[in-house]
């Protein structure tokens, strides 16, 4: 496991294993960081899908009830999650200029 993360290894008799992220010193704060970059536009293409599915739902539900109340009920969570997404996102941005922590700024830069 240390060895999957390790960016320079060297072992015993001169052998050096380079990662694949080079000679830079990566921590777990900065691998997040580059996974976080990326939250806001995953949720919006799983809104857009969800979006997609309730419509088709809607279109084909041919006055049944009961898939027409699917199709709502999907577009309602949809929409109803991106917004906790994004509040979350806002109010984290938010918390950072509050308390001075300008770590929280980067995360999403």
């Amino acid at each position: 496991m240390h060895l999957l993360l390790a960016q320079k290894v060297e072992f015993p008799g001169g052998t050096t294993y380079v990662g694949p992220l080079g000679n830079t010193t990566k921590t777990l704060g900065d691998i997040l960081s580059g996974i976080f970059k990326f939250a806001l536009p995953i949720a919006g293409i799983g809104l857009l899908i969800m979006i997609i599915s309730a419509g088709f739902t809607l279109l084909t539900s041919a006055g049944d009830t009961k898939k027409m109340e699917k199709g709502k009920q999907t577009l309602t969570y949809a929409i109803v999650g991106f917004i906790v997404i994004f509040v979350a996102f806002w109010l984290t941005q938010l918390l950072g200029i509050i308390f001075g922590i300008s770590a929280i700024g980067n995360i999403f830069k």
